[in-house]
């Protein structure tokens, strides 16, 4: 019943799990405190984005149904709340074997557009692919502040709003000034932070943008959420509000 279900939303064939990635990603802390109702609706999730992905390979990457089902278990948990819509009608998710190089244009504030190089473990496209490093998915979810498949999902989310500027479509019951306003003055202060030299617990690659400080701190809000709520607490109630979760509460309270 749930695999024709599925297809019938995704309009696709359903895949399976491999249920050894599946175990072993489910150990990790980020998934810790779910209830047995929660994780079969993760997995229902992960299912829902296996059958509407296409996964390819690149820098001869073979990616198998291990590499599929860990990426597709860390990008169902931001929307296990969520209806799965949410991550936009975009198709491929293309996976290199470590970092990988980003050659392309960038415009700056004054409108003047650069060629750019970058190394990046992980690109969403606007319209088109997300890309990530498999290493670095592999590194994810150790619940020290760090998930590249979260953090490009991320990237999904505020995409769906139209512009990338750090705030995604928001539910009926929030409001967009009250998140700007928890937004702008936790970005104010961790940019000033990062640029006097202060050390902080949350990455300073959070302070290159709004859009930036919105996906790390979504990772952050999954895998440590005792440092997001530590330093901006308003900005944790608004992502608590938006993801319908709290990491925070499930990981304290979850069995040793």
């Amino acid at each position: 019943m749930r695999g024709g279900l599925l297809s019938a939303l995704f309009g696709r064939t359903q895949p399976a799990l491999d249920e050894t990635a599946w175990r072993e990603v489910l150990a990790l802390p980020v998934f810790a405190g779910l209830t047995a109702a929660e994780v079969e609706r993760l997995r229902e999730r992960a299912l829902g984005i296996l059958a509407d992905k296409d996964f390819s390979g690149a820098g001869g990457t073979e990616v198998d149904t291990y590499m599929r089902t860990a990426i597709a278990a860390f990008a169902a948990l931001p929307v296990l709340a969520l209806t799965p819509a949410a991550y936009g009608d975009w198709r491929e998710i293309v996976v290199y074997p470590g970092e990988f190089i980003h050659d392309g244009h960038e415009t700056d504030e004054a409108g003047v557009v650069h060629h750019v190089r970058h190394v990046r473990a992980g690109e969403a496209m606007e319209g088109g692919p997300l890309v990530l490093s498999w290493d670095d998915v592999a590194a994810s979810g150790g619940g020290e502040g760090y998930n590249v498949v979260i953090h490009e999902f991320a990237h999904k989310l505020d995409m769906a709003n139209g512009a990338v500027d750090g705030l995604p479509a928001l539910p009926g019951d929030m409001r967009v000034a009250e998140w700007a306003a928890a937004f702008t003055a936790a970005y104010d202060d961790f940019c000033r932070r990062v640029d006097t030299g202060e050390e902080t617990e949350i990455d300073p690659y959070a302070a290159e943008s709004p859009a930036e400080f919105f996906a790390v701190l979504t990772e952050y809000f999954f895998e440590w959420p005792q440092a997001l709520a530590a330093a901006y607490p308003a900005v944790y109630a608004q992502l608590r509000r938006y993801f319908r979760q709290d990491p925070l509460h499930r990981q304290e309270h979850a069995s040793p």
